[in-house]
């Protein structure tokens, strides 16, 4: 006896229903055809993950049960194929209300046009990104279903995400009889993060003794990015089989009666290195958010530094050439490498490449000003017209031709405010928000040598990558002029604001005082700049977005 099991691994759009539900019926029917005759989809795949505060509407909730119940009636005439559909739930449907008490993280088995099941997620995840019990309420049941041809039939137990990283769960599943646990999931990506649930999904079949499918999301919403890599573990253990990452895919599974438990057999897609998926998860979260919100094309500023380069570099691999436009907007301090090296990357690329002066406009500004400033010297307050005068240029050419600003600001300098509001943080996608300084430089030099969409082998001129970062808004500027080494701060950066390790605690571990005090300081008197800066890629386990909800007015200081 073997019972075919796909995967789709699918990439939804929140809100839209008609078309999530129309992927699934199509993958569905595919995968049918194919000989399958049970179909996992991820977690809320009916809606798109995360909907927010649409669930917290009543006509949401509605239209997703409906949407629900269209998909199986779609699927009537598909003889002994279940397939499991994620999905919000909860309310009276003849009142069109939705009380706060009953909406549910749910899953339902449908066959042949029937609901014949519906399981209500029980362990509901409120840290880091998560806020689900703002949403819903947890379920106390337990679902387990048959799927398979008539006399052919596998006892499957159903699991929600974050089910599976509990015991319970899973061992009352198999005390009700489950044979195979099917876990659908919507959980966002990290680096490392693919692997950690291996681990964990592992330890969960050597307690409970059952082989286990984890049935995987793919795509970008907004900050966070879901990557597939969708996988299958027999009873001991042992690794059964892998999905792509960062790709759709009908990932399937063949699971044969063996004794003592099913055995389970698929294809495994190789392990992958932290750049690769730190690269994969870029490109699709640019071009998600370009294309699931509709605009034609993006434009960034194009200094000739590392941030602009490796942001275009991503821009260009998400998006192609035609759909990504630069601007290189020189200041009196601009130095001559930097035109060079930018034309010189632009043309690698194929990039449409314009130069536009702010000399003009920062004279104008100083004229402007000159009453005002009389006797003061000039410090950053220059600086800072300089940054605002490129932001205003490339949001007046996002007005006029539609194609949104990207940002190159690193996650470095959104901690210790190294950033001009309304200058290089205006723009309406952050591209490399979450990325450390020093993490820039790797993932430069690892695209140089890989090229995974064929792009161009090395579209990063070298010099780009070597020469001290600067700002350039004054003469001979140099990052480390105001901020301890890149290697030192990020290293601060990521046991302070990632691992919330104390400023004591810190500096025992070998770190110099003066520095951990000025990057935590800097840190905390920063934090009306970060709530300003648009949304931007998460792709650490704690970025600043949801996952960083600090107070702007605060005097806590250790």
């Amino acid at each position: 006896m073997t019972l075919k099991i796909s995967v789709a691994q699918l990439n939804f759009v929140v809100g839209d229903l008609a078309g999530n539900s129309k992927k699934i019926i199509d993958a569905a029917r595919s995968a049918y055809a194919a000989g399958t005759r049970l179909l996992l989809t991820p977690e809320l795949s009916i809606c798109g993950y995360a909907a927010e505060d649409l669930f917290l509407r009543p006509a949401f909730i509605i239209a997703c049960n409906d949407a629900v119940k269209a998909v199986a009636r779609e699927l009537a005439g598909l003889k002994d194929m279940t397939v499991v559909v994620g999905h919000p739930t909860g309310g009276d449907s003849r009142t069109r209300s939705v009380a706060i008490q009953s909406r549910y993280n749910a899953a339902s088995v449908l066959s042949e046009g029937a609901v014949v099941a519906t399981y209500a997620k029980r362990e509901l995840p409120n840290y880091q990104v998560f806020d689900e019990r703002r949403y819903f309420v947890p379920g106390q049941d337990v679902c387990v279903f048959e799927a398979g041809e008539a006399g052919k039939k596998i006892k499957v137990g159903l699991l929600i995400c974050e089910d599976a990283w509990f015991e319970e769960p899973a061992r009352l599943t198999r005390d009700a009889g489950a044979e195979l646990l099917a876990v659908i999931n919507a959980s966002p990506f990290h680096v490392g993060k693919g692997y950690e649930r291996e681990q964990m999904m592992r330890a969960r079949a050597l307690a409970s003794g059952l082989p286990l499918v984890y049935a995987h999301l793919v795509g970008g919403q907004d900050e966070v990015v879901f990557e597939g890599h969708s996988f299958a573990l027999n009873a001991d253990g042992t690794m059964a089989g892998r999905a792509p990452s960062f790709q759709e895919s009908l990932f399937a599974v063949q699971a044969h009666a063996a004794q003592p438990s099913l055995q389970l057999t698929a294809d495994v897609a190789p392990m992958r290195s932290p750049e690769s998926d730190l690269w994969d998860a870029l490109v699709l979260g640019v071009r998600d958010y370009i294309g699931k919100n509709g605009f034609p094309g993006v434009i960034l500023g194009l200094s000739g530094g590392i941030d602009s380069a490796l942001v275009l570099a991503v821009a260009v691999d998400a998006l192609g050439k035609d759909r990504v436009r630069t601007v290189m907007m020189p200041s009196p301090y601009t130095a001559d490498i930097s035109w060079i090296d930018a034309r010189d990357m632009a043309t690698r690329l194929g990039v449409r490449y314009d130069e536009i002066s702010i000399v003009p406009e920062f004279e104008a500004f100083k004229t402007s000003l000159a009453g005002e400033f009389k006797g003061l010297a000039e410090d950053t307050t220059e600086e800072n017209i300089q940054a605002r005068i490129r932001g205003t240029l490339l949001m007046a050419l996002s007005n006029k031709f539609g194609s949104i600003v990207l940002t190159t600001g690193n996650k470095s300098e959104m901690a210790t405010g190294y950033c001009t509001l309304y200058g290089d943080m205006a723009g309406g996608f952050a591209v490399i928000k979450d990325l450390a300084k020093t993490t820039v430089f790797r993932l430069a030099r690892w695209r140089n040598a890989n090229d995974p969409y064929g792009t161009h082998p090395q579209p990063i001129p070298e010099r780009i990558i070597t020469r001290p970062p600067s700002a350039e808004l004054r003469p001979d500027q140099k990052d480390q002029d105001s901020l301890p080494e890149y290697e030192v701060l990020d290293a601060i950066l990521e046991r302070y604001m990632e691992n919330d390790q104390g400023i004591e605690d810190i500096i025992a571990a070998g770190f110099a005082r003066a520095d951990v005090e000025k990057v935590t300081r800097l840190i905390k008197i920063n934090e009306y700049k970060r709530r300003q800066a648009p949304v931007g890629i998460r792709v650490t386990h704690r970025s600043f977005g949801k996952d960083w909800r600090y107070p702007i007015t605060s005097k806590f200081r250790a």
